[in-house]
């Protein structure tokens, strides 16, 4: 079973700007029997982009499952192949001459810079001068990241949901980003901060810290009622 995938539209757009990217789907939430996004929110799963597209199919979904099983129950195993796809992403983004990239949590949030392989290594210190980027809701993975706690080649960008505002304050005024879902168009600005059009790419360790990563709603987010959406 092949672990990375090249994603979703918008992913494809930064090869553009010279830069190869790859993920990794996980079945989102517990829909595999596993908890992959433990600060998810109801709003969050409610839109969650895991039926998007391709995504949709059955084969795609039990894909997911089955993929996301193996990371929980051989996780030796699991690492050690997503190792060699890492490096082999990495090799085919040189013959492109193109920088390789890679967001492991495209639909999950689970703590990369903690899970190690069989050698007591994680994916980021086996590639140390790649770049990996996610996003995630979990204010102590953000606080640490903006803190310079993290990994240098691990970049985050903090997620807004229904019922996290309060988060979202204290991330920007410690210089980090926040992603937001707007119904529609986006607004020029969000709680004093500049928004920046986070729907022309997804290489949000290009950005600049400190500010607002505007998302129009996209599938099962036009239809939200919760408060995910932001109204503009």
């Amino acid at each position: 079973m092949k672990i990375l995938t090249k994603g979703n539209a918008k992913i494809v757009k930064g090869e553009k700007l010279g830069y190869l990217t790859q993920g990794i789907h996980f079945s989102p939430a517990d829909k595999s029997g596993y908890e992959v996004c433990r600060w998810r929110s109801k709003g969050c799963s409610m839109v969650c982009l895991d039926t998007a597209g391709r995504g949709a199919m059955d084969n795609t979904q039990q894909a997911r499952i089955a993929k996301t099983k193996w990371f929980f129950e051989d996780r030796d195993e699991f690492m050690e192949q997503l190792v060699k796809e890492l490096g082999n992403g990495i090799r085919l983004a040189k013959r492109k001459e193109m920088l390789a990239c890679f967001r492991p949590n495209l639909t999950s949030d689970v703590v990369w810079e903690e899970i190690e392989d069989g050698d007591g290594k994680t994916i980021l210190e086996h590639y140390p001068d790649t770049q990996f980027y996610d996003y995630t809701k979990s204010f102590d993975r953000m606080k640490a990241f903006v803190s310079g706690e993290l990994p240098r080649n691990y970049h985050l960008t903090f997620s807004r949901s229904e019922h996290n505002d309060g988060a979202c304050h204290r991330v920007l005024a410690m210089g980090g980003s926040v992603a937001v879902v707007f119904r529609n168009r986006l607004p020029l600005s969000w709680k004093a901060c500049d928004v920046v059009d986070g729907d022309v790419n997804d290489l949000r360790f290009l950005d600049k810290q400190g500010v607002v990563v505007g998302l129009i709603e996209k599938g099962l987010a036009k239809k939200d009622e919760s408060g995910f959406v932001q109204e503009v």
